[in-house]
């Protein structure tokens, strides 16, 4: 009986052993299921900061490209006024030189400040607005004046007043022109 007892002890302790390595299994199991959970809940978050961090590049590169356009308008604005100081400088020497060469005065010295002008404003690229005998553009023209002329077509410049001008791609000072109407 001892060898039946010693059977039936040994097939327990074996049940016990299979019991206890189910557990385990089951045990590990819980384990990989709850892992599995826990590591899909950390996708989940990586995901979320993969996604807000798309966000703030995105909303850096727009401040970026807004910082740029606000510097390269206030650069733009600042050298808008520096040539249009200037330009109202070389407006007054023009004057100067039609007045002198009106009473036959030698204006070779004024010529020669106006050629430097010159040079100045074509390599700050600063071009005149072509005006008389063209057609009124309110882009580029202001019109002070109608003059009513049955010969020319209506909106045609017939007087500039005042020299327009182009700073590369911007007008910074309109021309003030006198525009023709066929019937006032």
């Amino acid at each position: 009986m001892s060898d039946t007892n010693d059977v039936s002890q040994n097939e327990v302790e074996e049940t016990q052993e299979l019991h206890k390595k189910d557990d385990e299994i089951e045990s590990t199991q819980e384990l990989v299921d709850a892992l599995k959970i826990q590591l899909e809940k950390e996708k989940e978050k990586v995901s979320s900061y993969e996604t807000k961090i798309q966000y703030l590049l995105a909303d850096f590169e727009n401040l970026k490209k807004r910082s740029e356009v606000d510097v390269q308008t206030r650069v733009n604005s600042i050298s808008d006024g520096i040539v249009l100081k200037f330009l109202g400088i070389y407006d007054d020497f023009i004057r100067a030189k039609d007045v002198l060469s009106k009473q036959s005065i030698n204006t070779e010295g004024l010529d020669a400040i106006l050629k430097n002008m010159d040079t100045f404003l074509v390599e700050f690229e600063v071009k005149p607005i072509e005006a008389v005998s063209e057609i009124f553009d309110p882009r580029l023209h202001e019109a002070i004046s109608v003059k009513e002329d049955l010969t020319l077509d209506d909106n045609v410049i017939t007087t500039e007043f005042r020299k327009g001008y182009i700073l590369k791609d911007r007008v910074i000072r309109p021309s003030l022109v006198e525009i023709s109407k066929r019937h006032i």
